[in-house]
C-alpha cells in the first residue's frame, strides 16, 4: 500500500504534496495530543465484549457512503457517520447484534428502516442497497469462513492486523483497490479501520490485541485529504479544485480520486517520518485520528470536500 501510494505521489496530474510544508506542519502536530481517542459510548455500542465485537465488525462493514451523505436524512447536529453509528448502536441496545444468518437475510428496506432513511430518494435507496449487500457479504463470509462466529474471525488473525486485513478483503466490498495508469493501488480503508477500531474498543487487549498496528496506513477517505488541503499540505490542480468547490462528484477510480487518496496516504507517511526525526513517535494511524477529528471543526465543514459515490469510504 505504502509503495503504491508513494508511486502515485511521485508524478501526479491533479494533486501534489507541498513538501515544503511537511516540517512545519509536523511541528504543529507534535504539540497535539496524539494518544488514541476513545469511542463515544453514545454513538458506539461498547458494552459486553461479545456485543462490542459484533458491533465494530458490523459498523465497519457499512462504514462508507460519504459520497451519498448530502442526500442522507441526518439526525439533529450529527454528521452522516454519527447518524449511522448511533442508529446501529440503538438497534444493538434494543435487540442485540445480528447473527450471521440474520445478516445474510437483510434487505435494502430493512437498512432504510433501521437508519431512518427514505427509499424514495434514489441516492439514498442506492446506498441502502449497498449496505444490505455489504451485510449479506459479511454474513456469508462468517458462515463460510468462520463457522458463523465474529470471535473466530478475529482469532484467525492470530494477533496480526495485516492478516485480518488480508482475510477481510476476500469480501468484494472490502476489496478497496483500483488501477492507476498501469499499476494497482490498494487502500483497504475499512479493512484497516476494523483492526484499529477493535484495538480502540478493547484497549489493545483480547479481540483488540494486534502486534503490528504500525503497519497500517491512514484510512484513506474524503475527510483527511480535505483537512490536508485546507491546511496547505495538499494542493489540487485548478480544474480539480473547481470540481470540488462547485460540489461536482469525483468519479470512483478516476485519476483525480486515486491521487487525492494516495497523496493523502503518502503525505501522512512523510509527516510520521518527520515527527520521528523530531523525537515524537506518531504512527499514520494516530495522525489519521487527529486529522479526522480536526475535520469535525466548523471551519473544515464549511468548505466543500470531494464526494465520490463508492462502497469503500
Amino acid at each position: 500500500m505504502r509503495r503504491s501510494c508513494a508511486r502515485v505521489a511521485r508524478d501526479p496530474d491533479y494533486v501534489r504534496i507541498v513538501e515544503g510544508t511537511i516540517q512545519s506542519y509536523a511541528a504543529t502536530l507534535a504539540v497535539q495530543d496524539l494518544s488514541p481517542p476513545q469511542l463515544d459510548p453514545a454513538s458506539h455500542y461498547v458494552d459486553d465484549a461479545e456485543g462490542t465485537l459484533a458491533f465494530i465488525v458490523t459498523l465497519d462493514t457499512i462504514n462508507f457512503g460519504s459520497g451519498y451523505f448530502p442526500h442522507l436524512r441526518k439526525r439533529e447536529g450529527m454528521s452522516g457517520y454519527f447518524t449511522l453509528a448511533t442508529s446501529l448502536t440503538e438497534h444493538f441496545r434494543a435487540r442485540g447484534p445480528w447473527n450471521a444468518q440474520e445478516l445474510l437475510s437483510l434487505r435494502p428496506g430493512d437498512c432504510a428502516a433501521l437508519f431512518g432513511q427514505s427509499m424514495d430518494i434514489p441516492q439514498t435507496a442506492e446506498l441502502m442497497g449497498l449496505f444490505s449487500r455489504a451485510l449479506n457479504e459479511l454474513g456469508r463470509f462468517l458462515i463460510q469462513q468462520h463457522r458463523g462466529s465474529f470471535y473466530n474471525l478475529v482469532q484467525s488473525a492470530a494477533g496480526s492486523a495485516a492478516r485480518l486485513v488480508a482475510d477481510l478483503i476476500s469480501m468484494p466490498l472490502f476489496n478497496d483497490a483500483t488501477m492507476y495508469r498501469d499499476f494497482k493501488v490498494p487502500f483497504y480503508k475499512r479493512a484497516q479501520l476494523m483492526a484499529a477500531d477493535l484495538a480502540l474498543a478493547f484497549h489493545g487487549s483480547g479481540p483488540g490485541s494486534f502486534r503490528d498496528l504500525d503497519r497500517l496506513t491512514i484510512f484513506a477517505d474524503n475527510l483527511v485529504p480535505h483537512v490536508l488541503r485546507c491546511d496547505g499540505v495538499l494542493e489540487y490542480s485548478p480544474s480539480l479544485a473547481r470540481q470540488i468547490d462547485e460540489q461536482h462528484p469525483i468519479p470512483a477510480g478516476s485519476l483525480q480520486e486515486v491521487e487525492i487518496r494516495a497523496c493523502a496516504v503518502h503525505a501522512v507517511e512523510l509527516l510520521s517520518e518527520r515527527l520521528r526525526k523530531q523525537g515524537c513517535t506518531a504512527s499514520p494511524m494516530q495522525i489519521d485520528y487527529l486529522l479526522w477529528n480536526r475535520g469535525q471543526q466548523k471551519k473544515y465543514k464549511e468548505l466543500p470536500r470531494h464526494r465520490t459515490r463508492t462502497p469503500y469510504y
